[in-house]
């Protein structure tokens, strides 16, 4: 990595990427027709699928800089220097913190008010017009069963009588990716071991 292309991307669609990375690798490659967009995030028109992509974390600098170097697993010392010159500015030392980044963790709400506000937004018409929506949440927690099992509840309920609604919610504890199936209340839980994280780092900041 001593060579970093003039292309790395250090932009809030960090994340965006990351979670499409993700998708693809962990739970199907019919993610891949996935484009980085507006309302929703992520977006495959022909199959008419749309995904926004959040966090739910507590509003705290440390917590966002623990987040970012779970997602990049373990790196070397000289590799973080690398990318911290030329994209994000989270890990190595605290005080490595971009604008860019500091102001988007900044506006990270807790789960609860994560799925009021975006079923609101969904159920409301603000994401378009798609057959499959989704929800990706990154967090920092480690969560147990019980709270997936409650988050689903709690989704279902603030969206059964209304017409546009999430099929899915993916929630990405970086280790652990939890994908909750919404017409059924189930989930399953999938492990993400450090080499991959590692690989979706990389390839969401190049």
């Amino acid at each position: 990595m001593k060579d970093l292309p003039v292309t790395v991307k250090h932009d809030t669609a960090f994340f965006e990427r990351y979670a499409r990375i993700s998708l693809i690798n962990i739970v199907d490659k019919r993610f891949e027709g996935l484009k980085n967009k507006d309302r929703p995030d992520l977006q495959d028109k022909k199959r008419s699928v749309g995904i926004e992509v959040t966090r739910a974390i507590r509003e705290n600098k440390s917590v966002a800089l623990a987040l970012i170097n779970e997602m990049a697993g373990n790196i070397s010392q000289e590799d973080w220097l690398d990318m911290t010159k030329y994209g994000y500015a989270y890990g190595l030392y605290k005080d490595l913190v971009g604008k860019i980044e500091y102001t988007y963790w900044s506006t990270a709400l807790p789960m609860k008010k994560i799925l009021e506000n975006k079923i609101n937004k969904v159920c409301g018409g603000f994401y378009g017009n798609f057959n499959e929506y989704g929800l990706y949440i990154f967090v920092k927690e480690e969560l147990n069963d019980v709270f997936i099992k409650q988050t689903i509840d709690y989704a279902i309920q603030l969206q059964k009588l209304e017409k546009e609604k999430y099929t899915k919610i993916y929630i990405s504890q970086i280790s652990d990716l939890f994908v909750c199936d919404l017409g059924n209340a189930s989930f399953e839980k999938f492990p993400v071991s450090e080499i991959l994280r590692r690989k979706f780092y990389r390839e969401a900041i190049l």
